[in-house]
Parts: structure tokens; sequence; C-alpha cells
């Protein structure tokens, strides 16, 4: 009987998640990072923000803007991209993808760009019919030097509008 109960109830909790990966919704995403495995050991500790934004072109299908921020022990980096996700099965579970422009400044040494690509699964858990739970991992693959690349973890909310 408990599984009965247990099935019919994440039956009903996928088919009120489908109704938000429709064509013409709104998302916004907010994440903390700086969960992450580098290639390199020059950054200590660090605390990231990103916030992401955008609509769904079409079912399960969204277009993202990425706005974000890493405060570490030898360098800021400001991030600013463009994406994708892609909601399988209108359950939560998602991959997306972009490219993204990264500005560095270094404590008393200047600063430098880069650009990449970012990659990133995930699942959407629904705590209300608008309002999400997101963990997800992540790789940011940088275009000019490998050693700026990081996996990593980040836990973040949505708002699906």
């Amino acid at each position: 009987m408990k599984k009965s109960a247990l099935i019919i109830c994440l039956l009903l909790a996928s088919l009120a998640a489908q109704a938000q990966f429709e064509q013409g919704k709104w998302i916004i995403n907010t994440s903390m990072t700086g969960m992450d495995f580098s290639y390199s050991d020059s950054d200590k500790g660090h605390l990231g923000f990103l916030a992401q934004g955008g609509t769904f072109l079409q079912d399960n299908i969204a277009l993202l803007v990425t706005l974000g921020a890493d405060w570490s022990d030898p360098k800021d980096t400001y991030t600013l991209g463009a994406g994708g996700r892609y909601y399988f099965d209108k359950i939560g579970v998602y991959l997306g993808a972009g490219l993204k422009m990264k500005r560095w400044y270094f404590n008393d040494q200047g600063h430098a760009s880069d650009y990449g690509l970012g990659l990133e699964a995930g699942y959407a858990y629904f705590l209300s019919r608008t309002v999400t739970i997101e963990p997800a991992v992540y790789y940011d693959l940088s275009m000019k030097n490998g050693d700026n690349s990081k996996i990593g973890f980040k836990l973040g909310f949505g708002f699906y509008f």
C-alpha cells in the first residue's frame, strides 16, 4: 500500500512539473557555486554566485542569459554568457550548454579576459508549482588556458513563471 501511494505521489508531481517546461514560460535561476575541483591549485577558497534567466522557446527547450561572479583569493572572476537547457521527459532532469565570456581581476596585478564553453547536468526538483531546488554538476572549459577550466557542483533555486 505504501509503495502504491508513493508511486501515485510521484506521478502527480511529474504531471505538475510538465506545465512548467512549456513554450512561453519564463525561468529565473540563482545558484551558489564554488564547490568545484579545478585543474590548478591557485584558487584556495572562493564563493561564487550565478544568475540565469530566460524563456522556453518550445516545450522542454530554454534559452538563457547568464551573469556570474566568483570571488577567490588570488583573483575575482566576472562572467557573462548565453546558452540553453534541454529538459528530458518533463520530469526535471536537464542538460545545459552555453558560451561564456570571463573577465579576471587579479589582486594588484591587472586583469585578463577569456571565453569558454560551459556544460551542466542537473535536476529541477519542484518544491511548489513554481519553485525548484536545482543541484547540478558543471564543467567550464577555458579556450585560452586549460588551467582555468573547472569541474564543479552548484546548488540553486529556480523560479518558473
